[in-house]
């Protein structure tokens, strides 16, 4: 399988890419954005899909990987194939997709052109589980996991909660936090 593509951009279109990686020049199918962010002689690193049919071998590209296993999320769902799973990426960003995702909100994947009310019921259920939370709720769910980590070491709630916070303004890691956390509520910060 193809990973990645790196090389400099020899043409562009509205919905495509051709790369020159060592002499060869690879046709990439990208989201519009990909593909007006990028010029022809610009330097291009992209994480690539490989969809193998029995008639044609295709190479979708992302920028990022998140993007790019966010389109085997969704394309992993029946009835949605890798065009259409493109056209996910470009419309949404991940955030919208987890928070649809997250709420049951079937309405954000219709505004998807191509995609109608049953297959964007049938897409809020399929990802369930598989598309990560929205950055706000990771980080709540870090602050419950760290506050009742410190409810469980007998400090009160009201406590624990604002040394949570201002322990994650330093770190992200769950045991830096936790240590900072601890300081702070012993006053040693």
């Amino acid at each position: 399988m193809i990973a990645t593509i790196s090389g400099k951009v020899l043409s562009t279109q509205a919905n495509s890419l051709v790369v020159d990686c060592s002499g060869v020049g690879y046709l990439l199918h990208v989201t519009p954005q990909t593909a007006s962010s990028n010029s022809v002689g610009q330097s291009i690193l992209l994480h690539t899909r490989l969809i193998v049919r029995e008639d044609s071998m295709t190479l979708y590209g992302f920028e990022e990987p998140e993007s790019a296993n966010l389109f085997d999320a969704v394309t992993s769902v029946s009835g949605i194939g890798p065009k259409s799973g493109l056209a996910i990426i470009a419309g949404l960003t991940p955030e919208q997709i987890s928070a649809a995702v997250e709420t049951e909100n079937d309405a954000v994947f219709r505004s998807v052109p191509g995609i109608g009310p049953k297959t964007a019921k049938l897409l809020v259920v399929s990802l369930a589980g598989k598309v990560r939370p929205s950055g706000g709720s990771a980080s709540t769910n870090l602050v419950d996991e760290l506050v009742s980590a410190l409810v469980g070491l007998g400090y009160a709630e009201k406590v624990a909660v604002p040394a949570v916070k201002e322990a994650l303004a330093s770190s992200q890691e769950k045991p830096a936090a936790l240590r900072i956390a601890l300081a702070i509520i012993s006053g040693k910060s």
